[in-house]
């Protein structure tokens, strides 16, 4: 499997999540459920995931702007635990651009290019190649979107099956 065969199984999962999501209160979508200094509700890994995405797709990978300064109302955020104020469709507008923006460039990926070096934006001594920092970009997600999962099921909430096996084709 290539990284754009698997970002479209993130698109499609994702799909399943949002909609649990949009049916989630938004008491338990911003209920502090996680101590530590990085996230403490749902809603922070929300941002969190589509931040993450927008940030090595565009400062690093493309020495770009992000999706997130042109979101007005998420352009002041420090990437801190304050997301449990703003409405989940306001985080999920985010996440769908960040969303349009990798599959536009995704849809240019060539040989060369996953190959190619990049030089981290805000530690210049760190590179990676660019099929190195997809594939994380990938994990990373996988990896919260199993914790919102956890996080939806402890407040008992049936959380969507987010597992590849379910979005596979069939032989």
């Amino acid at each position: 499997m290539n990284i754009p065969e698997m970002y479209s199984y993130l698109v499609r999962a994702r799909r399943e999540l949002w909609a649990v999501l949009e049916a989630v209160s938004d008491e338990v979508l911003s209920r502090p459920l996680l101590g530590g200094e990085r996230f403490h509700c749902i809603k922070d890994l929300v941002f969190h995931i589509a931040s993450v995405e927008d940030s090595w797709l565009h400062e690093d990978i493309g020495r770009n702007e992000p999706v997130l300064a042109r979101m007005p109302a998420l352009q002041n955020t420090t990437g801190d635990p304050e997301y449990a104020g703003f409405p989940l469709p306001t985080l999920l507008d985010y996440w769908r651009a960040v969303e349009q923006s990798t599959l536009g460039y995704l849809g240019t990926l060539t040989d060369d290019e996953l190959k190619r070096a990049v030089y981290l934006h805000d530690a210049p001594e760190r590179c990676y190649t660019v099929e190195g920092l997809l594939w994380h970009v990938v994990v990373h997600e996988m990896r919260h979107t199993a914790q919102i999962a956890v996080l939806l099921r402890t407040q008992g909430i049936k959380p969507p099956a987010l597992d590849l096996l379910w979005f596979l084709p069939n032989c």
